[in-house]
């Protein structure tokens, strides 16, 4: 029901703006064509991932090590995971939410995002040329602290 809302949303827009200016509806087609083609190896990457992880790691572990009742160690690995993990979060949010379907606790999930989206582990050498050694080691340990905090309070809420 809300896909084929959101597609008769986008469809009627398409002729909106094509009644209204065919030549910029047709350049905003030509660069959303090449924006989706830009992201369909990771888009591609990630599902099979998706597959890997699905095959590969059961349910069960995924609930042993990442469940409600792992507790403070999920928090953890879900943030050390999103900390050395580099993908947008745009593709990061399918893979995590089929972890957790498979059993996850929701502060593992939140600890993941925040970690992916405040803290850098692979573009630190980066980060430290661009901006100092001490700024980055800073920022990167208060972003790994507070992720933390807000994954134990997203964990708390959901409960």
């Amino acid at each position: 029901m809300t896909t084929g809302l959101i597609y008769s949303i986008a469809i009627a827009g398409l002729i909106i703006g094509w009644l209204k200016d065919a030549g910029k509806t047709k350049h905003a087609l030509v660069i959303g064509m090449r924006s989706f083609v830009k992201m369909l190896p990771t888009l591609l990457a990630v599902t099979g991932l998706m597959g890997i992880i699905s095959g590969a790691i059961s349910p069960e572990t995924i609930s042993r090590y990442m469940g409600p009742d792992s507790g403070y160690w999920a928090a953890v690995i879900g943030a050390f995971v999103g900390s050395i993990t580099l993908i947008p979060s745009i593709v990061a949010l399918p893979l995590i939410g089929s972890v957790y379907s498979a059993g996850a606790s929701s502060t593992a999930v939140a600890a993941f995002i925040t970690t992916l989206n405040m803290v850098g582990l692979v573009t630190a050498p980066l980060e430290m040329e661009q901006l100092g050694k001490r700024y980055t080691l800073v920022r990167n340990g208060l972003s790994f602290v507070f992720a933390l905090l807000i994954a134990m309070g997203m964990g708390a809420i959901l409960r």
